[in-house]
């Protein structure tokens, strides 16, 4: 689906500029000003580089780009206008012709990944998702910009906390009032509902003690979870403790609840803090960390999962679409299950694989998924092409490096793979 690389976009600009024969690399052998940088051993003579990009690929101002206006072959220095402080020795540049740009070679080089788009994909995996029996429509998380399997948790080794069919009656509070709901819930036919007062402030909790549990070989609690108002992630906590829940920063674990969409149920999977810690939790609490006005929670199935113990079975294809225009309209893609996706699914966490666009590189150090042979064949061709067009170039030799990278890149298309069995979500 993808191709691993490891060149930078700083190697693949270097290999343009090589290709070009428009750029060379030097050092600066030492301390200019913040308007010089000074090589020694740069040949030619006074004013030989005016006109020429420097880019700086080290120290402090690493990916500062500046035309040169002047040129001193007796001290080899480079004058420019300003940075902020002084370029230093011993720090790495790139030198190119006046008619290229290296700023403008990065966005070729964009260009030349987004050709790319269709073949070449992020590998992207999700388990945001959890199916309920009942709903046949999910939100495709927006990570994906296509979809290749479809996975659900047949098999996992769990143990629950709270079923949340009865109240919290460890430590109360006040301004959070408690019931169980047997009209909005997400399993056994029962959740916890939370009622918070206007008057609730960060800090209040309500907590529950439980029979002693192990949870030193497991990895994550996973939980339904609702809230009428919407929540940013932390303006929640789950507390796991060894002794009554305090909430004060000393228990065992204190879990941050995702992010909630108002009045939408939320799938929740938070990995424990400090498993080997947790041998013996005698009680489990929800914190209300900030001042969410008034509003109610509901709370369902918690339990410890072992994440290494899941056993994963492929959704036929035959058993799930994309809508592409979901239910929150044009921004949204949903997963819609058959009915047959619906029975096999179950109640149970999905596993989405699939993969995302090839995203833009905005740094030096940014690498991507697309061949770097593909992309420096193709920007190599649009720089050539660009200057081209140059009067004070050789217009010809131009056109032919470029007509000979074009040639290149169709070559390089051909070695993208062909993916198969993957259905586009944007």
């Amino acid at each position: 689906m993808a191709i691993t690389q490891s060149k930078t976009r700083e190697d693949i600009r270097k290999a343009i500029g090589r290709n070009l024969g428009k750029m060379v690399t030097g050092t600066t052998s030492g301390s200019g000003s913040t308007t010089t940088a000074v090589d020694a051993t740069l040949f030619g003579g006074d004013d030989e580089y005016n006109g020429s990009y420097i880019r700086l690929t080290s120290g402090t101002y690493d990916g500062t780009t500046r035309r040169i206006t002047d040129y001193t072959s007796s001290t080899g220095t480079m004058t420019f206008s300003a940075v902020a402080g002084t370029v230093a020795g011993s720090v790495t540049y790139e030198l190119w012709d006046s008619n290229f740009d290296p700023q403008v070679i990065d966005e070729f080089i964009n260009q030349a990944i987004w050709e790319s788009t269709g073949r070449i994909y992020d590998p992207e995996e999700s388990l945001d998702v959890h199916t309920d029996k009942i709903n046949a429509r999910w939100e495709i998380p927006s990570q994906f910009a296509m979809i290749q399997d479809i996975y659900y948790r047949h098999k996992y080794t769990s143990k629950t906390l709270h079923a949340c069919g009865t109240t919290f009656d460890e430590t109360t509070d006040s301004d959070i009032t408690q019931a169980v709901s047997t009209e909005d819930y997400k399993k056994d036919g029962s959740s916890l509902k939370l009622t918070i007062a206007v008057g609730a402030s960060a800090g209040d909790k309500i907590t529950d003690s439980i029979s002693s549990v192990d949870l030193s070989k497991y990895d994550f609690i996973e939980f339904w979870i609702k809230s009428t108002v919407a929540t940013s992630a932390g303006n929640l906590k789950i507390h796991l403790d060894n002794g009554t829940v305090t909430a004060d920063g000393n228990d065992l674990e204190s879990l941050n609840v995702p992010a909630l969409t108002a009045d939408t149920w939320k799938y929740c999977r938070v990995a424990l803090s400090n498993p080997e810690s947790d041998t013996a939790i005698v009680s489990i609490g929800l914190e209300y960390d900030s001042d969410l006005g008034a509003c109610t929670v509901f709370l369902d199935d918690i339990k410890a999962v072992k994440n290494d113990t899941a056993v994963w079975e492929k959704l036929d294809r035959n058993t799930w679409r994309i809508d592409k225009q979901g239910s929150q309209g044009a921004s949204t893609q949903d997963l819609i299950l058959n009915d047959r996706g619906r029975t096999l699914a179950g109640n149970n966490l999905l596993k989405i694989v699939g993969g995302d666009e090839p995203a833009e590189l905005s740094a030096d150090s940014d690498t991507t998924e697309v061949p770097e042979r593909f992309v420096t064949a193709y920007a190599t061709a649009l720089a050539a092409q660009a200057g081209s067009t140059r009067t004070d170039m050789d217009m010809d030799a131009m056109r032919n490096i470029a007509a000979f990278w074009f040639t290149k890149t169709e070559q390089a298309r051909y070695s993208l793979p062909f993916l198969t069995n993957v259905r586009t979500v944007r």
